[in-house]
């Protein structure tokens, strides 16, 4: 397989066009004091971004007619949530989450 001087910019140039937006704002803000109070709120936008991305995972959304919940989701994310409680370690969240779901599926 042979890719062409193009092929490459273009991947190299997506890449850079990924990756600047992600580092500018840190080399920005690397030398600047900001405020105790804006780092707690900043502390909390990871947690409601996630939230927000789970809520939308255990729900089926369909026109015209109410939210329903996924149930088969819901039941994995019990013991998912249970152990990252309690463990605190994303290795076995992932862990726990893939296996509750292999065992709901299979029984379902």
């Amino acid at each position: 397989m042979q890719i062409s001087i193009y092929s490459l910019l273009v991947i190299l140039g997506c890449g850079l066009v990924t990756w600047l937006p992600r580092v500018i704002p840190f080399l920005l803000v690397r030398k600047v004091h900001i405020p105790q109070i804006i780092t707690d709120f900043l502390s909390y936008i990871p947690l409601c971004i996630l939230t927000a991305l789970l809520v939308q995972s255990l729900t089926l959304y369909q026109k015209d007619t109410w939210p329903v919940m996924h149930t088969e989701y819901i039941l994995a994310a019990i013991p998912t949530i249970i152990s990252a409680i309690i463990t605190r370690n994303l290795m076995w969240v992932v862990i726990v989450g893939m296996a509750a779901m292999a065992l709901i599926r299979s029984l379902i």
